[in-house]
Parts: structure tokens; sequence; C-alpha cells
């Protein structure tokens, strides 16, 4: 029986310790102003950002670089992870995205029979997808599972961020992340058959969200 499933299982696990719980992607600014305030504007606001920016942008890129990783196609690596790097509107965005790829690069090392490719320690910022993509390639699993895995994971993030910020009950998260499973087959889809050209991560609510946070006084997370 093949392995690919508990490893992504375990890539996707919230014990991950690459630190996901720690941001809330200006999803806590939100809150402090009010757009977000119960379990139907959070799930708006979630939803919104999953469907117009991370399903078209974050998840195709990723399922690139799992590409590329496959096989070896350093140049290819190196130009989407810059490209993500770029593409943060706020240095908490970027912040983010270097302080867990470092951390999910940190704990790829230590672990036993992991293969180190060069392409990886060359890169001096290592995003958070170029390092999931690496982890998934060399584990072998497929890239429509592992976009479903990646999705999810940051729904389970935001959801969870909303639970303590808003805050909700346990069941109001259920609820919302049924519905945000429901949608993220028909997101994954897309993604893969995405052209480069139309990927798209416009998300101006975000940017200013985000932006806004870096000097919000008082907050339980870093982005």
């Amino acid at each position: 029986m093949s392995l690919a499933l508990p490893r992504l299982l375990q890539l996707a696990s919230p014990a991950l310790p690459v630190g996901a719980y720690t941001y809330s992607q200006g999803l806590e600014w939100a809150v402090e102003l009010g757009v977000v305030r119960d379990q139907a504007t959070a799930l708006q606001w979630i939803a919104g950002l999953l469907e117009e920016g991370i399903g078209r942008f974050e998840a195709p890129l990723t399922a690139c670089l799992q590409r590329a990783w496959a096989v070896s196609d350093q140049s290819e690596v190196e130009r989407l992870n810059a490209e993500f790097l770029a593409s943060r509107e706020s240095s908490e965005l970027r912040a983010e995205t270097v302080q867990m790829g470092y951390s999910l690069r940190r704990l790829l090392h230590d672990l036993d029979d992991f293969p180190r490719p060069p392409a990886f320690a060359a890169l001096p910022e290592v995003s958070f997808p170029a390092a999931w993509a690496l982890a998934a390639a060399v584990w072998e699993i497929p890239v429509a599972d592992s976009l479903i895995a990646y999705l999810w994971s940051w729904c389970e993030n935001q959801v969870m961020a909303a639970l303590k910020a808003i805050p909700l009950g346990q069941a109001a998260g259920q609820r919302a992340l049924l519905v945000l499973g429901g949608r993220i087959p028909a997101l994954v889809q897309q993604a893969l058959d995405l052209p480069e050209a139309d990927w798209s991560n416009f998300a101006p609510g975000l940017a200013l969200a985000s932006s806004r946070h870096e000097t919000q006084y008082s907050r339980l997370f870093r982005s």
C-alpha cells in the first residue's frame, strides 16, 4: 500500500511545526473593523479569498512548483519561488511565507532519509508553497491531492483564526469548513487547468487588511 496518503496527512496536519496557527492574513484586522463579525461574514471573507485569490494564484503556482521539483527543473523552481515572494503585498504577508518556508525546509532537512536537493538549499529565501511542493514531489503525492490538502490547510487556519478573533463556537467553525471544503475540488480542477497568463491574486481587501494589521494596536496574530 502506498505511503502517499499518510505522508499527505502529515504534511497537512495542524501539528506540522511551521507556525501557521500564528497568522490570520489580515483577518484579525477585518474583525477589528467589524467587516467580519459572525459566522456568515467570516465565511464570506474566507470563501472570497479562497476563490478569488488563493485558488486562482497560489494553488496553480504550487502545482507548477511540484511538477518542477518532480523533474528537477531548478530554474523553474527559482522563477516560481521568486514570483510568489514578489506577489506578497505587505511586509507581514511576505514575512509569513518566508518564515513558514524556512521552518518547513528545516524540518525536511531534519527528517530521516529525506533527500536534500541542492536547489532547495540554494534558495536564499524559500516560500512556503515551494517547500510544500518539494515535500509533495518527494513523497510522490499526486498533484491534485496535494492541492486539496494545501487549500484545506489554508481554510482550516483561517477558520481557526476566526474562532479566536471573533470569537465563534466550534460548531460554527465546522459548519464553515463544510462549506469551504465543498468548494475545494472545483478550485483544484480549475487550478490544474488554469494557464499562467490567467493566474490572478487580485484581492485588494486582503492587501489593505494585511497592511492595516501591521499597525493594529491589540492583536493575537502575527499577520
